[in-house]
């Protein structure tokens, strides 16, 4: 029978540099302009006279296969085509980053050191709310909605944050990205496979130039091919793995106004800034419309109701020692996102802690009620935005 459950013993360097080692050929692309360095490039004015055309279909599929049979990236030269457009979301962005570190403590980014750059969470809003005719302006495009389209199809939902790699910064670690890229071997290892794959599916990854980047101010670093090795969540981490990537890992200068998408899967990382000026990305990342569930309900409200029993429990010696899993997994929000990453950053590691551990280590500590409904208040409230 085929196993679904894997560690992170089971992955495999050979299997994973022979996904890595296949080439790209132009001719399988007929509406790209050239490939470089496995990377299919598009321009986005052929893009745009496609869109509401018999052969709008056949372009998606086109991209669609890029990301998943393909090498799993493809840029676009001149997908914000206004620059101006650009430059004023720029001033918005940077004038944001100016008052947020006056406010807040720097708390770095997910897979960089702190000091290395400078980040807007929820970057989309903060926008909006700034200037709402300049958001407009930047938004009104076409062809990041048929992009969005041709991996998730319809009523995706689009989360932008802003990085800033300041001269000197060093390269991230090469990683996968949301959802699974955020958490650790121990808990990857308990979705089956078949999820883990399936994953990859529910979002995608983009970054917009807004600043030119040659190679020396560090494009994303992109490993093509690598999202189609099915254990990859497991295995991004592994020191192998991080060597064969400085090895073979490939960049694609942008100016501004460029933009690159990319499929999560793809191991990629944030390259060494050596110039002497920023280098500003807004980083797009699109939501497939099935990651949500098909009723409201209130959990906050019933994990306050069944930690009382759960505690009398404990305090009786009547709680078995899996129970507030298996109670847990119930009724609460089990998982870090989505969530306001201002005021809810993670400690350790990448994601913040979920109500479900926050409902163990109140049990194991054995909280007072009131005590665990004050940090559950505060846990909900450190969503919002």
């Amino acid at each position: 029978m085929q196993g679904y459950f894997f560690d992170a013993a089971d992955i495999n360097l050979s299997e994973f540099t022979a996904l890595c080692s296949q080439t790209v050929r132009l001719e399988d692309y007929r509406f790209a302009a050239e490939i470089q360095q496995k990377l299919v490039v598009y321009e986005e004015d052929r893009i745009r006279s496609v869109i509401g055309t018999p052969q709008a279909c056949e372009l998606k599929t086109e991209l669609h296969h890029c990301l998943k049979e393909g090498p799993g990236v493809f840029a676009i030269r001149g997908a914000c085509p206004d620059l101006k457009a650009v430059d004023r979301a720029t001033e918005v962005f940077r004038k944001i980053i100016a008052e947020e570190k006056e406010r807040v403590a720097h708390r770095g980014d997910h897979f960089a050191k702190p000091g290395d750059n400078e980040r807007i969470w929820n970057a989309l809003q903060k926008f909006c709310e700034r200037d709402p005719e300049a958001f407009v302006a930047y938004y009104d495009n076409p062809v990041l909605c048929f992009v969005s389209e041709a991996w998730l199809g319809p009523s995706f939902q689009i989360t932008s944050q802003i990085n800033v790699v300041k001269p000197g910064g060093q390269a991230q670690n090469p990683h996968r990205d949301y959802h699974l890229g955020f958490q650790d071997d121990a808990v990857v290892s308990r979705f089956p496979l078949s999820v883990q794959v399936a994953s990859q599916f529910l979002t995608l990854q983009g970054a917009v130039a807004h600043t030119d980047m040659s190679v020396a101010s560090g494009p994303t670093l992109l490993l093509p091919f690598s999202q189609q090795y099915p254990l990859g969540y497991l295995a991004w981490r592994n020191p192998e793995f991080i060597k064969f990537f400085q090895q073979k890992a490939v960049q694609f200068p942008l100016n501004k106004g460029d933009a690159v998408f990319f499929s999560p899967a793809l191991f990629h990382a944030a390259g060494t800034n050596t110039e002497s000026a920023d280098r500003v990305a807004n980083l797009l990342q699109v939501s497939s419309a099935f990651g949500k569930a098909m009723e409201t309900v209130n959990r906050l409200k019933m994990t306050k109701l069944v930690y009382p029993v759960l505690l009398a429990k404990k305090q009786n010696g009547r709680l078995r020692f899996d129970e507030p899993r298996t109670v847990g997994a119930s009724v609460t929000d089990g998982y870090s996102f989505p969530t306001n990453l201002d005021s809810d950053p993670p400690i350790e590691g990448s994601a913040p802690e979920t109500v479900q551990t926050l409902l163990e280590r109140a049990l194991s500590e054995e909280w007072p009620v009131e005590r665990f409904h004050q940090h559950l208040n505060e846990a909900a409230e450190r969503r919002l935005a």
